[in-house]
């Protein structure tokens, strides 16, 4: 980092200012960021995604799940037919 040369108090405050503005400015974001995490952690949101995660887990092991699925209720289906 460059050490910066002033030739006046006025450059100086100008140089103050605008780092104040610049840290405000970043306060508010940050203050912004933590509102929109607060609001998405609401236990309606936090379950929707639980479902949601659980539904396309079902979804796309849908095709894996049915075979098995159907193996196993022909195979009662017919062990129950021969009276076992």
């Amino acid at each position: 980092m460059q050490v910066k040369k002033y030739s006046s108090y006025a450059e100086i405050e100008k140089d103050l200012e605008i780092l104040k503005l610049e840290k405000e400015i970043n306060y508010q974001k940050l203050v912004l960021s933590f509102q929109k995490t607060k609001e998405s952690i609401t236990p309606e949101n936090v379950l929707g995604g639980i479902f949601s995660s659980f539904k396309d887990y079902i979804s796309n092991s849908y095709g894996s799940i049915l075979p098995s699925i159907l193996a196993f209720v022909i195979n009662w289906f017919l062990n129950k037919k021969r009276g076992n």
